[in-house]
Protein backbone atom coordinates (compact mmCIF):
# COMPACT_ATOMS: atom_id res chain seq x y z
CA UNK A 1 0.00 0.00 0.00
CA UNK A 2 0.98 3.57 -0.72
CA UNK A 3 1.95 5.74 2.42
CA UNK A 4 1.29 9.02 0.56
CA UNK A 5 -1.85 10.03 1.26
CA UNK A 6 -4.62 11.05 -1.38
CA UNK A 7 -5.43 14.99 -0.21
CA UNK A 8 -9.46 15.55 -0.56
CA UNK A 9 -10.63 19.11 -0.53
CA UNK A 10 -14.30 19.28 0.57
CA UNK A 11 -16.54 21.87 -0.69
CA UNK A 12 -19.79 22.53 1.51
CA UNK A 13 -20.07 20.71 5.67
CA UNK A 14 -23.86 21.12 5.28
CA UNK A 15 -26.27 18.01 6.00
CA UNK A 16 -24.40 16.00 2.99
CA UNK A 17 -21.01 17.19 3.76
CA UNK A 18 -20.35 16.68 7.33
CA UNK A 19 -21.58 12.98 6.96
CA UNK A 20 -19.04 12.39 4.76
CA UNK A 21 -16.03 14.05 6.87
CA UNK A 22 -17.31 12.08 9.77
CA UNK A 23 -16.94 9.17 7.29
CA UNK A 24 -13.70 10.06 5.70
CA UNK A 25 -12.49 10.15 9.69
CA UNK A 26 -14.68 6.49 11.34
CA UNK A 27 -13.87 4.50 8.12
CA UNK A 28 -10.38 5.91 7.65
CA UNK A 29 -8.61 2.69 7.49
CA UNK A 30 -11.32 0.87 5.68
CA UNK A 31 -10.86 3.07 2.92
CA UNK A 32 -7.29 3.10 2.76
CA UNK A 33 -7.20 -0.71 2.65
CA UNK A 34 -9.84 -0.41 -0.25
CA UNK A 35 -8.26 2.12 -2.50
CA UNK A 36 -4.39 1.06 -1.68
CA UNK A 37 -3.54 4.54 -0.20
CA UNK A 38 -4.72 6.75 2.93
CA UNK A 39 -7.10 9.50 1.88
CA UNK A 40 -6.73 13.10 4.18
CA UNK A 41 -9.18 15.56 4.27
CA UNK A 42 -6.91 18.54 3.56
CA UNK A 43 -9.67 21.33 3.80
CA UNK A 44 -13.28 21.97 3.98
CA UNK A 45 -14.40 25.05 2.01
CA UNK A 46 -17.53 26.27 3.99
CA UNK A 47 -19.72 29.92 4.29
CA UNK A 48 -20.28 30.17 7.85
CA UNK A 49 -16.68 29.18 9.76
CA UNK A 50 -17.82 29.97 13.22
CA UNK A 51 -19.98 26.93 13.23
CA UNK A 52 -18.97 24.00 15.37
CA UNK A 53 -18.77 21.18 13.18
CA UNK A 54 -18.00 18.17 15.21
CA UNK A 55 -14.83 15.88 14.00
CA UNK A 56 -13.60 18.64 12.00
CA UNK A 57 -10.00 19.89 12.78
CA UNK A 58 -10.79 23.69 12.86
CA UNK A 59 -7.64 24.22 11.22
CA UNK A 60 -9.26 22.89 8.38
CA UNK A 61 -11.74 25.30 7.89
CA UNK A 62 -12.04 28.07 5.21
CA UNK A 63 -13.65 30.68 3.26
CA UNK A 64 -11.92 30.53 0.36
CA UNK A 65 -12.92 27.91 -1.89
CA UNK A 66 -11.31 29.40 -4.75
CA UNK A 67 -8.05 29.29 -2.79
CA UNK A 68 -8.58 25.81 -1.58
CA UNK A 69 -9.38 24.04 -5.25
CA UNK A 70 -5.91 26.18 -6.63
CA UNK A 71 -3.70 24.31 -4.33
CA UNK A 72 -2.18 21.92 -6.70
CA UNK A 73 -1.61 19.17 -4.11
CA UNK A 74 -5.34 17.91 -3.87
CA UNK A 75 -6.02 15.01 -5.59
CA UNK A 76 -9.74 15.00 -5.34
CA UNK A 77 -12.76 17.42 -4.93
CA UNK A 78 -15.77 16.78 -3.22
CA UNK A 79 -18.53 19.57 -3.84
CA UNK A 80 -21.48 19.29 -1.84
CA UNK A 81 -22.67 23.02 -1.98
CA UNK A 82 -24.93 22.54 -5.08
CA UNK A 83 -26.52 25.40 -7.33
CA UNK A 84 -24.95 26.57 -10.58
CA UNK A 85 -22.61 28.99 -9.06
CA UNK A 86 -19.62 28.70 -7.72
CA UNK A 87 -20.19 25.49 -8.30
CA UNK A 88 -19.35 25.37 -11.88
CA UNK A 89 -16.03 27.35 -11.57
CA UNK A 90 -14.91 25.68 -8.54
CA UNK A 91 -15.27 22.74 -10.47
CA UNK A 92 -13.79 23.75 -13.58
CA UNK A 93 -10.66 25.01 -11.24
CA UNK A 94 -10.17 22.14 -9.82
CA UNK A 95 -10.14 20.25 -13.18
CA UNK A 96 -7.53 23.42 -14.32
CA UNK A 97 -5.37 22.41 -11.39
CA UNK A 98 -4.64 18.88 -11.07
CA UNK A 99 -7.55 17.50 -9.36
CA UNK A 100 -10.38 15.04 -10.14
CA UNK A 101 -14.42 15.60 -8.68
CA UNK A 102 -17.12 13.77 -6.96
CA UNK A 103 -20.10 15.70 -7.06
CA UNK A 104 -23.66 15.47 -6.04
CA UNK A 105 -24.79 19.27 -7.81
CA UNK A 106 -27.76 17.73 -9.75
CA UNK A 107 -28.86 20.85 -11.10
CA UNK A 108 -25.85 21.49 -12.50
CA UNK A 109 -24.99 18.46 -14.15
CA UNK A 110 -28.47 18.58 -16.02
CA UNK A 111 -27.56 22.42 -17.01
CA UNK A 112 -24.19 22.18 -17.91
CA UNK A 113 -22.56 18.65 -17.73
CA UNK A 114 -22.04 18.34 -21.47
CA UNK A 115 -19.25 21.59 -20.66
CA UNK A 116 -18.31 19.74 -17.40
CA UNK A 117 -17.47 16.44 -18.89
CA UNK A 118 -15.44 18.46 -22.17
CA UNK A 119 -13.46 20.32 -19.16
CA UNK A 120 -12.71 17.03 -17.04
CA UNK A 121 -11.41 15.00 -20.19
CA UNK A 122 -9.78 18.25 -21.45
CA UNK A 123 -7.12 18.36 -18.09
CA UNK A 124 -7.42 13.56 -17.69
CA UNK A 125 -9.78 14.10 -14.91
CA UNK A 126 -12.84 12.09 -13.66
CA UNK A 127 -15.93 13.82 -12.98
CA UNK A 128 -18.80 11.00 -11.19
CA UNK A 129 -21.64 12.05 -9.72
CA UNK A 130 -23.56 8.76 -8.33
CA UNK A 131 -24.86 11.14 -5.68
CA UNK A 132 -26.47 13.67 -8.10
CA UNK A 133 -29.25 11.16 -8.82
CA UNK A 134 -31.22 9.18 -6.02
CA UNK A 135 -28.63 8.91 -2.94
CA UNK A 136 -27.45 5.66 -1.82
CA UNK A 137 -29.08 3.97 -4.70
CA UNK A 138 -26.37 2.63 -7.63
CA UNK A 139 -27.99 4.06 -10.66
CA UNK A 140 -25.22 6.33 -12.77
CA UNK A 141 -22.57 3.39 -12.47
CA UNK A 142 -24.88 0.46 -13.55
CA UNK A 143 -25.87 3.00 -16.86
CA UNK A 144 -22.12 3.98 -17.42
CA UNK A 145 -20.62 0.69 -16.64
CA UNK A 146 -23.21 -2.69 -15.99
CA UNK A 147 -25.27 -1.51 -19.04
CA UNK A 148 -22.72 0.01 -21.50
CA UNK A 149 -23.17 -3.24 -23.76
CA UNK A 150 -26.85 -3.04 -23.84
CA UNK A 151 -29.49 -1.27 -25.38
CA UNK A 152 -31.47 0.92 -22.53
CA UNK A 153 -34.91 1.46 -24.15
CA UNK A 154 -36.80 3.28 -20.92
CA UNK A 155 -36.17 4.51 -17.22
CA UNK A 156 -39.21 4.86 -15.43
CA UNK A 157 -39.08 5.95 -11.73
CA UNK A 158 -39.59 7.41 -8.54
CA UNK A 159 -36.41 9.97 -7.99
CA UNK A 160 -37.99 12.25 -5.27
CA UNK A 161 -39.01 11.17 -1.78
CA UNK A 162 -40.23 13.95 -0.51
CA UNK A 163 -43.46 13.71 -3.26
CA UNK A 164 -43.38 10.29 -2.71
CA UNK A 165 -43.96 10.98 0.86
CA UNK A 166 -46.85 12.85 0.25
CA UNK A 167 -48.47 11.27 -2.37
CA UNK A 168 -48.43 7.75 -0.17
CA UNK A 169 -49.77 9.51 2.83
CA UNK A 170 -52.56 10.67 0.77
CA UNK A 171 -53.08 7.31 -0.55
CA UNK A 172 -52.65 5.80 2.92
CA UNK A 173 -54.68 8.29 5.34
CA UNK A 174 -57.04 9.65 2.82
CA UNK A 175 -55.07 13.29 3.45
CA UNK A 176 -55.55 16.21 1.64
CA UNK A 177 -52.40 17.17 -0.59
CA UNK A 178 -51.47 20.38 2.81
CA UNK A 179 -51.84 18.00 5.31
CA UNK A 180 -49.72 15.33 3.29
CA UNK A 181 -47.04 17.86 3.33
CA UNK A 182 -46.83 19.25 6.65
CA UNK A 183 -46.16 15.98 8.09
CA UNK A 184 -43.30 15.64 5.63
CA UNK A 185 -42.13 19.21 6.92
CA UNK A 186 -42.49 17.66 10.60
CA UNK A 187 -41.09 14.64 10.03
CA UNK A 188 -37.83 16.86 7.99
CA UNK A 189 -38.94 15.41 4.45
CA UNK A 190 -39.71 18.53 3.01
CA UNK A 191 -37.69 21.72 3.04
CA UNK A 192 -39.19 25.02 4.33
CA UNK A 193 -39.90 25.86 0.87
CA UNK A 194 -40.89 22.52 -0.98
CA UNK A 195 -41.05 24.16 -4.21
CA UNK A 196 -38.10 22.62 -6.00
CA UNK A 197 -39.64 19.22 -5.15
CA UNK A 198 -43.54 19.48 -4.90
CA UNK A 199 -43.16 21.32 -8.52
CA UNK A 200 -41.14 18.37 -10.39
CA UNK A 201 -37.45 20.57 -10.80
CA UNK A 202 -35.55 18.06 -8.38
CA UNK A 203 -37.12 15.14 -10.54
CA UNK A 204 -36.91 16.75 -13.67
CA UNK A 205 -32.77 17.34 -13.26
CA UNK A 206 -32.10 13.33 -12.51
CA UNK A 207 -34.52 12.68 -14.93
CA UNK A 208 -32.15 14.73 -17.39
CA UNK A 209 -28.86 13.21 -16.30
CA UNK A 210 -30.92 9.56 -16.71
CA UNK A 211 -31.72 10.04 -19.92
CA UNK A 212 -28.52 11.29 -20.70
CA UNK A 213 -26.31 8.32 -19.26
CA UNK A 214 -29.01 5.98 -20.86
CA UNK A 215 -29.25 6.78 -24.18
CA UNK A 216 -26.02 8.16 -24.71
CA UNK A 217 -26.69 11.53 -25.81
CA UNK A 218 -27.31 15.06 -24.35
CA UNK A 219 -30.12 15.78 -22.27
CA UNK A 220 -30.28 19.33 -20.42
CA UNK A 221 -33.20 19.86 -17.51
CA UNK A 222 -34.95 22.49 -20.54
CA UNK A 223 -35.66 19.39 -22.56
CA UNK A 224 -37.77 17.93 -19.76
CA UNK A 225 -41.22 18.37 -19.70
CA UNK A 226 -42.07 18.94 -15.62
CA UNK A 227 -45.48 19.00 -14.10
CA UNK A 228 -45.48 18.97 -9.89
CA UNK A 229 -47.95 17.49 -7.90
CA UNK A 230 -49.54 20.72 -6.19
CA UNK A 231 -52.58 19.98 -8.10
CA UNK A 232 -52.96 16.24 -7.11
CA UNK A 233 -55.87 15.49 -4.91
CA UNK A 234 -58.00 13.40 -2.89
CA UNK A 235 -60.31 12.88 -5.72
CA UNK A 236 -57.87 11.94 -8.02
CA UNK A 237 -56.37 9.63 -5.47
CA UNK A 238 -59.45 8.15 -4.82
CA UNK A 239 -60.30 7.33 -8.98
CA UNK A 240 -57.16 5.99 -8.90
CA UNK A 241 -57.84 3.56 -6.59
CA UNK A 242 -60.93 2.53 -7.85
CA UNK A 243 -59.38 1.41 -11.03
CA UNK A 244 -56.70 -0.65 -9.07
CA UNK A 245 -53.88 1.82 -9.24
CA UNK A 246 -51.70 4.79 -7.21
CA UNK A 247 -50.19 7.76 -7.98
CA UNK A 248 -47.10 8.20 -8.11
CA UNK A 249 -44.98 10.93 -9.55
CA UNK A 250 -42.79 9.53 -11.76
CA UNK A 251 -39.48 10.44 -14.33
CA UNK A 252 -39.73 8.64 -17.45
CA UNK A 253 -37.03 8.41 -20.25
CA UNK A 254 -38.35 7.09 -23.35
CA UNK A 255 -36.58 5.87 -26.57
CA UNK A 256 -38.64 6.16 -29.18
CA UNK A 257 -39.83 2.98 -31.02
CA UNK A 258 -38.02 4.01 -34.33
CA UNK A 259 -34.97 4.58 -32.44
CA UNK A 260 -34.68 8.11 -33.81
CA UNK A 261 -35.48 10.63 -30.91
CA UNK A 262 -35.69 10.00 -27.05
CA UNK A 263 -38.54 11.35 -24.80
CA UNK A 264 -37.65 12.80 -21.34
CA UNK A 265 -41.16 14.34 -18.88
CA UNK A 266 -41.96 14.18 -14.97
CA UNK A 267 -45.19 14.44 -13.94
CA UNK A 268 -47.65 12.67 -11.43
CA UNK A 269 -49.40 9.40 -13.21
CA UNK A 270 -51.62 6.45 -12.13
CA UNK A 271 -49.96 3.00 -11.88
CA UNK A 272 -51.13 -0.17 -11.40
CA UNK A 273 -50.96 -1.78 -8.13
CA UNK A 274 -49.24 -4.68 -9.91
CA UNK A 275 -46.80 -2.92 -10.58
CA UNK A 276 -43.69 -2.77 -8.64
CA UNK A 277 -42.94 1.19 -8.52
CA UNK A 278 -46.71 0.92 -6.64
CA UNK A 279 -45.01 -1.00 -3.44
CA UNK A 280 -42.84 2.16 -3.02
CA UNK A 281 -43.52 3.87 0.31
CA UNK A 282 -42.45 6.42 2.60
CA UNK A 283 -39.58 8.70 1.18
CA UNK A 284 -38.04 5.74 -0.71
CA UNK A 285 -37.25 6.08 -4.40
CA UNK A 286 -37.06 3.35 -6.84
CA UNK A 287 -35.97 2.95 -10.28
CA UNK A 288 -37.21 0.92 -13.13
CA UNK A 289 -35.02 0.29 -16.08
CA UNK A 290 -35.97 -2.02 -19.37
CA UNK A 291 -32.98 -3.13 -21.55
CA UNK A 292 -32.92 -5.15 -24.87
CA UNK A 293 -30.64 -7.99 -23.22
CA UNK A 294 -30.85 -7.53 -19.21
CA UNK A 295 -35.14 -6.97 -19.42
CA UNK A 296 -36.46 -5.29 -16.63
CA UNK A 297 -34.07 -4.11 -13.48
CA UNK A 298 -35.23 -2.02 -10.58
CA UNK A 299 -33.09 -0.11 -8.26
CA UNK A 300 -34.29 0.73 -4.57
CA UNK A 301 -33.55 2.26 -1.37
CA UNK A 302 -33.31 5.44 0.04
CA UNK A 303 -33.11 8.45 -2.09
CA UNK A 304 -31.79 11.28 -0.08
CA UNK A 305 -30.62 11.87 3.37
CA UNK A 306 -27.07 12.83 4.82
CA UNK A 307 -25.73 9.33 5.20
CA UNK A 308 -27.15 7.44 2.18
CA UNK A 309 -26.09 10.33 0.31
CA UNK A 310 -22.95 10.19 1.82
CA UNK A 311 -22.48 6.62 0.64
CA UNK A 312 -22.63 7.52 -2.87
CA UNK A 313 -20.52 10.42 -2.67
CA UNK A 314 -17.72 8.05 -0.79
CA UNK A 315 -18.21 4.94 -3.11
CA UNK A 316 -17.35 7.79 -6.33
CA UNK A 317 -14.62 8.76 -3.70
CA UNK A 318 -13.04 5.26 -3.55
CA UNK A 319 -13.50 4.74 -7.44
CA UNK A 320 -11.48 8.32 -8.51
CA UNK A 321 -8.86 7.35 -5.77
CA UNK A 322 -7.94 4.35 -7.63
CA UNK A 323 -8.36 5.90 -10.99
CA UNK A 324 -5.63 8.14 -9.65
CA UNK A 325 -3.23 5.19 -8.09
CA UNK A 326 -3.67 3.76 -11.60
CA UNK A 327 -2.83 6.70 -13.70
CA UNK A 328 -6.15 6.12 -15.28
CA UNK A 329 -9.22 7.65 -15.85
CA UNK A 330 -13.08 6.42 -15.48
CA UNK A 331 -15.94 6.85 -18.33
CA UNK A 332 -16.90 10.69 -19.14
CA UNK A 333 -19.34 11.67 -21.09
CA UNK A 334 -21.38 9.24 -23.77
CA UNK A 335 -23.33 11.43 -26.16
CA UNK A 336 -22.26 9.87 -29.55
CA UNK A 337 -26.08 8.79 -31.06
CA UNK A 338 -26.84 12.64 -30.60
CA UNK A 339 -30.27 11.90 -30.46
CA UNK A 340 -33.32 14.77 -30.57
CA UNK A 341 -35.04 14.91 -27.48
CA UNK A 342 -39.11 15.00 -28.45
CA UNK A 343 -41.65 17.62 -27.41
CA UNK A 344 -43.83 16.13 -25.05
CA UNK A 345 -46.82 16.42 -27.63
CA UNK A 346 -45.57 13.70 -29.41
CA UNK A 347 -45.36 11.04 -26.47
CA UNK A 348 -47.88 8.56 -26.49
CA UNK A 349 -49.88 8.25 -23.36
CA UNK A 350 -52.88 7.12 -21.58
CA UNK A 351 -55.09 9.46 -19.80
CA UNK A 352 -57.97 9.22 -16.94
CA UNK A 353 -60.37 12.32 -17.47
CA UNK A 354 -62.76 13.07 -14.80
CA UNK A 355 -65.51 15.52 -15.84
CA UNK A 356 -68.52 17.01 -14.39
CA UNK A 357 -71.19 17.03 -16.64
CA UNK A 358 -75.07 17.46 -17.11
CA UNK A 359 -77.04 14.39 -15.89
CA UNK A 360 -79.21 13.79 -19.06
CA UNK A 361 -79.53 11.75 -21.86
CA UNK A 362 -77.45 12.47 -24.59
CA UNK A 363 -73.91 13.48 -22.76
CA UNK A 364 -72.44 10.65 -23.21
CA UNK A 365 -72.67 10.29 -27.08
CA UNK A 366 -71.26 13.92 -26.96
CA UNK A 367 -68.57 13.01 -25.11
CA UNK A 368 -67.33 9.92 -27.11
CA UNK A 369 -68.14 12.07 -30.13
CA UNK A 370 -65.69 14.69 -29.47
CA UNK A 371 -62.57 11.81 -28.80
CA UNK A 372 -63.75 10.11 -31.66
CA UNK A 373 -63.27 13.41 -34.08
CA UNK A 374 -60.06 14.14 -32.02
CA UNK A 375 -58.43 10.58 -33.05
CA UNK A 376 -58.63 9.12 -29.41
CA UNK A 377 -60.28 5.64 -28.94
CA UNK A 378 -62.11 5.51 -25.72
CA UNK A 379 -60.91 2.30 -23.45
CA UNK A 380 -63.15 2.38 -20.15
CA UNK A 381 -66.23 4.89 -19.23
CA UNK A 382 -67.93 5.21 -15.42
CA UNK A 383 -70.57 7.25 -15.02
CA UNK A 384 -72.92 8.32 -12.01
CA UNK A 385 -75.02 10.80 -11.56
CA UNK A 386 -77.46 12.75 -8.91
CA UNK A 387 -79.96 15.56 -8.88
CA UNK A 388 -79.27 16.83 -12.51
CA UNK A 389 -75.32 16.67 -12.00
CA UNK A 390 -72.77 13.67 -12.77
CA UNK A 391 -69.51 12.75 -13.11
CA UNK A 392 -67.91 10.94 -16.09
CA UNK A 393 -64.44 9.30 -16.03
CA UNK A 394 -62.72 8.45 -19.31
CA UNK A 395 -59.70 5.97 -19.65
CA UNK A 396 -58.18 5.85 -22.89
CA UNK A 397 -55.95 3.78 -25.02
CA UNK A 398 -52.38 5.06 -25.69
CA UNK A 399 -52.42 8.13 -28.46
CA UNK A 400 -50.09 11.49 -28.62
CA UNK A 401 -50.39 13.68 -25.67
CA UNK A 402 -50.73 16.23 -28.32
CA UNK A 403 -54.13 14.50 -29.46
CA UNK A 404 -55.51 14.27 -25.42
CA UNK A 405 -54.67 18.08 -25.09
CA UNK A 406 -56.71 18.88 -27.99
CA UNK A 407 -59.76 16.67 -26.88
CA UNK A 408 -59.59 18.55 -23.02
CA UNK A 409 -59.74 21.84 -25.28
CA UNK A 410 -62.70 20.35 -27.18
CA UNK A 411 -64.64 19.00 -23.98
CA UNK A 412 -64.70 22.43 -22.03
CA UNK A 413 -66.23 23.57 -25.33
CA UNK A 414 -69.41 21.33 -24.45
CA UNK A 415 -72.74 23.11 -23.09
CA UNK A 416 -73.49 19.99 -21.32
CA UNK A 417 -70.07 20.10 -19.34
CA UNK A 418 -69.57 21.29 -16.24
CA UNK A 419 -66.28 21.26 -15.76
CA UNK A 420 -62.88 19.31 -16.42
CA UNK A 421 -62.39 17.80 -12.84
CA UNK A 422 -58.85 16.27 -13.23
CA UNK A 423 -56.31 15.10 -16.14
CA UNK A 424 -54.13 12.58 -15.03
CA UNK A 425 -51.94 10.22 -17.21
CA UNK A 426 -51.69 6.44 -16.74
CA UNK A 427 -48.41 4.82 -16.74
CA UNK A 428 -46.70 1.43 -15.99
CA UNK A 429 -48.52 -1.03 -18.03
Amino acid sequence: MRTRPLKVALLGCGVVGSEVARIMTTHADDLAARIGAPVELAGVAVRRPSKVREGIDPALITTDATALVQRGDIDVVIEVIGGIEPARALITTAFENGASVVSANKALLAEDGAALHAAAEKYGRDLYYEAAVAGAIPLVRPLRESLAGDKVNRVLGIVNGTTNFILDKMDTSGAGYSEALDEATALGYAEADPTADVEGFDAAAKAAILAGIAFHTRVRIGDVHREGITEVTAADIASARRMGCTVKLLAICERAADGASVTARVHPAMIPLSHPLASVREAYNAVFIEADAAGQLMFYGPGAGGSPTASAVLGDLVAVCRNKLGEATGPGESAYTRLPVSPMGEVVTRYHISLDVADKPGVLAQVATVFAEQGVSIDTVRQQGKDGEASLVVVTHRALDAALSGTVEALRKLDTVRGVASIMRVEGE
